[in-house]
This record gives structure tokens, C-alpha cells and sequence, in this order.
């Protein structure tokens, strides 16, 4: 069974490397993108059964990745949400998880750590 994520990051330059670390180093299958809140929201309500990651970042092209977050709040249990920001501050964390965030990672220092949160949920995926 492949854990499939789904990115929400409107520059294209960081979300084609995450896509080449997730693939190369959790074995994360991408299952699709999006630039914006309208599109991120819409794709993951109307594709529930084919994710079970999504990774948002907060500043999108149009709209926020708060709003996605809060648009999932009644996810299955076994999808998560994580947020990948560089604004990830202590106040932007306990926000993002107040909405329904699993994890919040910053893109600057803590990349590492997102490939780790992503092979354990993998592993549980499989298991």
C-alpha cells in the first residue's frame, strides 16, 4: 500500500524538491498539487479516498492554508495534516494545531524532521 500525499505550495521550485525528498526518502507517493486554498480545499473533499497526507504551506498564491486545515477538520483519523511554513512561529504552531494541524515543520530547518514524521506514518500505514 503506498502513503499518498498531497501538497498544497504555490512556488513551484520547493514544491518539485519536496515532491524529489518525499519520493527519494519516505517513499511518499505525490498524488497531486495545488497553488491555491479554492483548489487544495476542493481536490481534497472531493478526493477523500486517495490521500493520506496533505502538506500545506500557510501563504498561497490566493487564500491560506489555515482555511484547508480547518476545511479538513473531519478527516479520517489515518490522514493527516501537516504544515510546511517558514513562518512557522510557537503562535503559528498552536494556531495550526487548533485547526487540526498533526504536525507543523518550517521549511528552512526542520525538512529532516518532516521525512521522519512522514516514514513513521508510512510505516503505520503498512502496517
Amino acid at each position: 500500500m503506498k502513503f499518498r500525499a498531497y501538497i498544497v505550495e504555490d512556488s513551484p521550485t520547493i514544491r518539485e524538491n519536496l515532491i524529489e525528498t518525499l519520493q527519494e526518502l519516505a517513499l511518499v507517493d505525490p498524488v497531486g498539487v495545488a497553488e491555491t486554498e479554492q483548489e487544495g480545499k476542493k481536490w481534497l473533499a472531493q478526493n477523500d479516498e486517495y490521500w493520506d497526507l496533505a502538506i500545506v504551506d500557510l501563504f498561497l498564491k490566493e487564500g491560506s492554508g489555515l482555511n484547508i486545515l480547518e476545511a479538513c477538520r473531519c478527516r479520517r483519523p489515518t490522514q493527516k495534516m501537516v504544515v510546511l511554513s517558514n513562518h512557522a512561529t510557537r503562535d503559528v504552531r498552536w494556531r495550526c494545531h487548533q485547526l487540526g494541524a498533526d504536525a507543523v515543520f518550517d521549511k528552512s530547518t526542520e525538512i529532516e524532521d518532516l521525512v521522519d514524521y512522514c516514514v513513521r506514518e508510512r510505516v503505520k500505514v503498512e502496517h
